[in-house]
């Protein structure tokens, strides 16, 4: 029979942490959601994701089969990188992450949807298109998901799921003929890094941004993690590098975004990126969705399909084609609802701007139907 006292002495030498981090070094998201964690100095304990969290305990509390998710001490449940840190912002407002002036925040908020959205495809090519990451991605899987079951017994449980992954290649874009078009992309947008790097700590001055640790995503946890990449990509980039290591380590708190609410002039073939391919790719989705809704009579509330169906738009001078997800004009249609925010003149300045970049307004382009976010889908608002 138990000692009813004795739980309360027991519970004198538990601590249990403010928040708990569910994810993976190798998850894409979990080493943006890391990086920011550290970077706010938050108490939380990092939790490997096992199979009984992945395909039962976070589904159930989060209504989704993913990673990261945060719980915190009190039992609550968040979901999805960028609303993590939007709300754990709110909860802790010293070194708030999303900068404060105009230019400087929509900037930021355009990054990060950029690299939420746009850098998917690039890191699971450099993942998959590349037999020698297997097996580290193999090793990390299996110890993650069935920590106290034998290897010989988990290697099998890994490499069906990494199959399955292999699988959605194609729908995110990882296809053959596509290959030599992104490796030429991206070592030219890293480029542009490296120099940005080299003058600048983060990518907004001493201090990181929302858009930082969005750039972790691809980087950490893919480039700069498995074998391939990390030689061929990062290793021959010490500035970009030496950026992976510090962001990921919550350094910059005492730093300070540019003053005069300044975007660095490094970042012009960046953002020139963002207007002439990002936005493409976001009108292309808005038009594959505004024609399912109205092919399936979706109504207010109604669920939207993960994928409207394949798109096509512009990667450095070629056509570059993927599934088109209507999570990412909700990722577009908060910006917007963010500028919509903003006084007038605050606008004029963001519109001043974006005009360099041929880019008139943030009201310019139609964004379709109002969305709301619904776990990693999304539904009509």
């Amino acid at each position: 029979m138990s000692n009813p006292s004795f739980r309360p002495r027991l519970q004198l030498f538990i601590r249990y942490r403010e928040y708990t981090l569910h994810g993976w070094h190798l998850s894409y998201f979990s080493g943006k959601t890391r990086g920011y964690l550290n970077f706010k100095n938050l108490d939380f304990k990092d939790k490997n994701v096992n199979a009984y969290d992945l395909m039962y305990r976070i589904p159930k509390k989060t209504g989704a089969t993913v990673m990261p998710a945060i719980q915190t001490k009190q039992g609550e449940w968040l979901q999805d990188s960028s609303i993590i840190m939007e709300e754990l912002d709110k909860r802790h407002p010293e070194s708030c992450v999303t900068p404060s002036t105009p230019k400087q925040l929509m900037a930021a908020m355009l990054l990060e949807a950029w690299l939420d959205e746009w850098w998917i495809p690039i890191g699971m090519h450099y993942r998959w298109s590349y037999p020698e990451n297997y097996s580290l991605f193999l090793n990390d899987a299996s110890k993650g998901l069935l920590p106290f079951v034998p290897n010989v017994l988990r290697k099998p449980v890994a490499t069906k799921i990494a199959g399955r992954l292999r699988n959605y290649l194609p729908i995110a874009g990882v296809r053959k003929e596509q290959f030599e078009m992104m490796e030429r992309w991206t070592n030219k947008i890293l480029d542009a890094f490296e120099l940005h790097f080299t003058l600048y700590k983060f990518l907004l001055g001493d201090k990181p941004s929302i858009a930082d640790f969005a750039l972790l995503g691809p980087l950490y946890g893919h480039l700069n993690r498995d074998p391939a990449p990390k030689r061929d990509l990062l290793d021959v980039r010490p500035n970009l590098q030496n950026w992976v290591e510090r962001c990921h380590a919550g350094e910059g708190k005492q730093g300070a975004y540019l003053k005069d609410d300044g975007i660095p002039e490094t970042l012009t073939p960046i953002f020139q990126a963002i207007f002439d391919e990002f936005y493409p790719m976001v009108d292309e989705i808005v038009i594959k969705l505004k024609g399912y809704v109205a092919d399936n009579n979706k109504e207010s509330g109604d669920h939207i399909t993960r994928s409207v169906g394949d798109i096509s738009f512009p990667m450095d001078g070629d056509r570059f084609s993927r599934a088109g997800l209507p999570y990412t004009v909700w990722m577009m249609q908060r910006i917007q609802n963010c500028y919509q925010s903003l006084t007038s003149e605050d606008q004029q300045q963001v519109d001043s701007w974006s005009q360099e970049y041929g880019q008139y307004t943030f009201l310019d382009r139609d964004l379709g139907p109002e969305l709301k976010r619904s776990a990693v889908t999304t539904r009509l608002a």
